[in-house]
């Protein structure tokens, strides 16, 4: 994590509020009841309401529902001066929010494309751009989810890559703009963690078997607990950069050299992507490009029924 990370003290987030986008499953919920615990105020922020009151039930008093479409200036703008109306400032934010459409550039639904980017990358910066005002007032915290997949871009993941590699960029800029006056910016980059995104995705007929097939650490799926450990020690200690595991850290020393070990790597276990490129040709025939593309997990779900 760096020498600074590693100096960091913990803050104490008693009486801090927190407000945490994608919030009502995964990262976002888990991250919601560890702060409540911890005395913060926690503002939740995203699409199913229903499941939000129920994690803020959880969560105590000092939880608050606001539901907003991340990619919607208007309804986070709302949510936004809600959570003032309610709470009288924000310290910290976090991004979280975000989907992930499986497909090869090829032949992925455009739309399910385009809407990965329009999540991910721009409700990131929206998400930003309507809190941040308020984070400077107290010289608060913003934490911004990326994930390993800025790092590694693997085949039939380029939306999603794009976004989180785009994602990183930002924070890192973002960084350097908010030295001066005080807040602290990070970016998480976590690997396959057990969310509902990333079990939704092992489901897909096509992509859920290729990713089964990354060989040893790449492969592997986290418990969510293991990421919620880390997440929450890094925004305690207003970390630059948390990564889940911490392996994942190594491969930005040797970036450079990672997609060409893909591409080789693919094609000595059987010519994989060739295999599973004409598979996604065949399930689009059967069941059309749009159900074939659809987001995945109850988030892509959501975010699809909110449309």
């Amino acid at each position: 994590m760096g020498v600074t990370n590693l100096l960091a003290r913990e803050q104490d987030v008693k009486g801090k509020v927190i407000v945490i986008t994608g919030a009502a499953r995964g990262f976002g919920a888990g991250l919601a009841k560890r702060f409540a615990a911890r005395g913060a105020k926690v503002a939740l922020v995203g699409l199913e309401p229903d499941v939000m009151k129920k994690v803020a039930a959880e969560c105590g008093p000092d939880a608050a529902v606001f539901e907003a479409d991340v990619t919607d200036w208007a309804a986070l703008e709302t949510a936004t001066k809600g959570v003032i109306e309610r709470f009288g400032g924000i310290d910290i934010v976090v991004a979280n929010a975000g989907i992930a459409a499986a497909g090869f550039v090829r032949s992925i639904d455009p739309k399910a494309f385009e809407r990965t980017i329009e999540v991910d990358l721009l409700g990131v910066w929206r998400t930003v751009r309507v809190t941040l005002p308020h984070v400077i007032d107290r010289k608060g915290y913003i934490l911004v989810v990326s994930s390993l997949a800025a790092i590694t871009h693997a085949p039939a993941m380029a939306a999603y890559a794009a976004a989180k590699a785009g994602v990183e960029a930002f924070t890192n800029s973002l960084r350097a703009e908010m030295r001066h006056l005080g807040v602290g910016v990070g970016v998480a980059h976590p690997s396959w963690i057990a969310t509902d995104l990333v079990n939704g995705a092992d489901e897909h007929p096509v992509f859920g078997p290729l990713r089964a097939s990354m060989p040893g650490p790449m492969g592997k799926t986290y418990p969510v607990e293991f990421a919620l450990n880390a997440l929450e020690k890094g925004i305690l200690r207003r970390d630059r950069t948390i990564h889940v595991p911490g392996w994942v850290g190594a491969l930005k020393v040797i970036r450079t050299f990672l997609p060409p070990i893909i591409e080789i790597g693919a094609k000595l276990r059987g010519n994989l992507v060739a295999k599973a490129d004409k598979a996604a040709l065949e399930d689009i025939a059967k069941r059309g490009a749009e159900a074939s593309s659809r987001a995945v997990g109850a988030g892509g779900q959501a975010d699809a029924e909110a449309r």
